[in-house]
């Protein structure tokens, strides 16, 4: 991998891995929101830090602001990683994620490789739920 004296990547290559990480492909990747509903006291008996720790040391974590889905606080979403996206996969949207068994799935089914990768776990099923944009306007 071509790299400027400063360590950066050369213009108009890529890097084969993201900093930091063994070398592959890179995984499925993770939103969950955390802003005024997801992530505060208004859920009560999570320990949403703890969960959103232990969905990093499964996939890339990334924390959002409000997802607009507040009636299904806490929500994840699981977006799939290039491979998966090439096998036809599509972020999965789950709600409800307020229990340490349902955090363990999902970073379990994100270690094996998350949508198009991995089968979605049948228990999941039951968090899968429709993001706003596609909603049927009342």
């Amino acid at each position: 991998m071509p790299a400027t004296p400063t360590g950066r990547t050369a213009p108009g290559t890529r890097p084969a891995t993201r900093p930091g990480t063994a070398a592959g492909p890179a995984p499925c990747r993770i939103v969950v929101c955390r802003d005024c509903c997801c992530g505060s006291p208004k859920v009560t008996g999570v320990d949403h830090a703890a969960q959103t720790e232990r969905l990093r040391a499964a996939a890339p974590v990334r924390v959002s602001d409000c997802l607009d889905v507040c009636d299904q606080a806490n929500v994840v979403v699981v977006q799939p990683s290039a491979a998966g996206r090439a096998a036809g996969g599509r972020p999965v949207w789950l709600g409800l994620v307020n229990d340490p068994d349902a955090t363990e799935d999902i970073a379990a089914w994100a270690r094996a490789g998350g949508p198009g990768v991995a089968p979605l776990p049948d228990i999941l099923d039951l968090y899968v739920i429709t993001p706003p944009r596609r909603r049927n306007a009342p």
